[in-house]
């Protein structure tokens, strides 16, 4: 459990929080690039950790990301036009550039009172740029402004990459907490019956890569070992998360997988040859979230049967509507099937991503952890918590700036999962899995 002031202090981002201003440290992605399709395309609406913003992409194809409202009458500029390298209020047409520059008045007076007056109405801007499909922010002090992360799928042409997000209508912290809970795969997306012959799990888990590879063992240990022993190691970017349930003989499954600061995971199912996946988990406020989700394969383009199951509901993708709100969701029971439940899969809903969804909503919009009970498999949300508050009060108290932030290269890695004999330790596992003890992603020719 959590004392009550680190619970508010892990879940509360606004401006002012401890939390919000770490987060602040990082870049993190704020739209899809397709949201903005092309240099003076309409302007989007977003909020980003309580505050209200505008997205528009100039005619020099530059995103500017902005406070909404005209500095002149405050009307707000998503109703603007979006023109010649600046929006444009549609109230009395002063001019922004994107980054909030103002540049014309046309109700004002060009007098000498006149350059003052523009410069003074200058509009909040934050600095942003393109990398894997997403466009990415930078909220916090200029003087610490990090140089953007490099994911693998970032550095992979766009033919080997799949992106898209989702709405998740709870806390980030619990979202991101339940990426990280790999032991309720054992449960949460698994069939019901003991006389299965595990054809009915494949079928319910067709979101997951070990369906996908046809791989029934990976299943039927996961469902007979639902108490995954975990070891944990600290890297420069985050946590390396290897869970090792028992395989065949003397062998142990492991699913490894990776947090990396503030709110980026990896997931654990990728065996050599498959796809990889991911999440970042972005605050809207502290009941709302975005989940941008990603896959990549640095050894082949996606092919499209992969990416029309994706573009529906698969792996970490969500079955969204135009808004990117998931089909399945809160205000609809996340049309969950009570017969199926029954006698068909463990929840009765439809999708990876959906039953993750469906158990962290339920846990209230905001997590009560002073009430939680851990255990042994909880291991790695311990784990996640102590980093992450230690580092918001070394920021708070001491001014110590995360280390994650500054070293960008150190989020070039992998997760997935392996068989090993039990006797390896987690290290060796990861070399033999991945070539490096904690999942350094080793160069493929795709990428140079």
């Amino acid at each position: 459990m959590l004392r009550a002031e680190d619970n508010e202090l892990l879940t509360r981002t606004g401006p002012l929080t401890g939390m919000g201003q770490l987060f602040r440290r990082f870049w993190l992605p704020v739209l899809l690039s397709e949201e903005l399709p092309q240099p003076d395309c309409p302007p989007v609406r977003l909020q980003v950790m309580g505050e209200k913003l505008l997205a528009f992409r100039d005619t020099s194809n530059r995103v500017g990301l902005i406070e909404p409202h005209c500095a002149h009458r405050g009307a707000n500029l998503f109703w603007g036009r979006n023109e010649q390298n600046g929006i444009r209020c549609a109230f009395h047409g002063w001019k922004y550039d994107f980054q909030g520059r103002c540049l014309e008045m046309p109700t004002v007076p060009k007098n000498e009172a006149y350059e003052k007056l523009r410069g003074e109405a200058r509009l909040k801007s934050y600095p942003t740029q393109e990398a894997g499909g997403y466009v990415w922010a930078y909220m916090g002090p200029a003087e610490h402004m990090p140089p953007l992360p490099e994911f693998e799928f970032m550095k992979l042409p766009r033919a080997n990459t799949f992106v898209s997000k989702k709405l998740q209508q709870c806390n980030w912290a619990q979202a991101c907490e339940g990426a990280l809970d790999t032991a309720h795969f054992s449960f949460l997306h698994m069939s019901v019956g003991e006389d299965d012959d595990d054809d009915r799990a494949m079928k319910i888990m067709n979101q997951s890569e070990a369906a996908a590879s046809g791989d029934k063992n990976r299943v039927r240990w996961m469902k007979n070992d639902g108490m995954p022993r975990f070891s944990i190691t600290e890297h420069e970017a985050g946590l390396l998360m290897g869970a090792a349930r028992t395989a065949d003989n003397d062998d142990l499954y492991w699913r490894l997988s990776q947090f990396m600061m503030p709110s980026h995971a990896l997931a654990p199912s990728t065996f050599p040859g498959e796809n990889y996946h991911g999440q970042t988990f972005v605050p809207i406020d502290d009941e709302l979230c975005w989940i941008y989700t990603y896959t990549w394969n640095p050894e082949r383009p996606l092919t499209n049967m992969e990416r029309e199951r994706f573009s529906k509901g698969h792996t970490v993708h969500a079955n969204v509507d135009k808004n990117y709100v998931p089909i399945r969701n809160r205000e609809n029971d996340y049309l969950i099937d009570r017969d199926e439940q029954k006698h068909v899969s463990f929840t009765g809903i439809t999708g990876v991503s959906e039953q993750d969804a469906c158990v962290q909503d339920s846990q209230g919009f905001i997590a009560d952890r002073t009430r939680e009970m851990l255990g042994p498999t909880d291991l790695g949300i311990v784990r996640f918590r102590r980093m992450i508050l230690e580092q918001t009060k070394a920021l708070l108290n001491k001014g110590q700036e995360p280390p994650a932030a500054g070293k960008p290269e150190s989020y070039m890695i992998r997760a997935g999962g392996t068989v090993a004999h039990s006797s390896k330790p987690l290290a060796e596992v990861m070399t033999l899995r991945f070539g490096n003890p904690i999942g350094r992603a080793q160069p493929t020719p795709a990428q140079h």
